[in-house]
């Protein structure tokens, strides 16, 4: 199975990085930041999944 290779708009990636970033974390990110943009993320997918169910349902 091949890797799965990303690809992200290095100036994208640089304004994430930047936004999670922590001089007092161990691992130099804030883990609660990055946990509730990924949330934040995943509600807004599932929101527009919705909206795309309703449709082809017909609602």
């Amino acid at each position: 199975m091949d890797q799965l290779k990303l690809k992200v708009d290095q100036n994208l990636y640089d304004q994430i990085a930047k936004e999670i970033h922590s001089d007092s974390s161990p691992v130099g990110i804030d883990a609660k930041k990055t946990h509730i943009l990924i949330l934040e993320k995943l509600i807004a997918i599932e929101e527009r999944l919705a909206k795309l169910e309703a449709k082809v349902d017909g609602k």
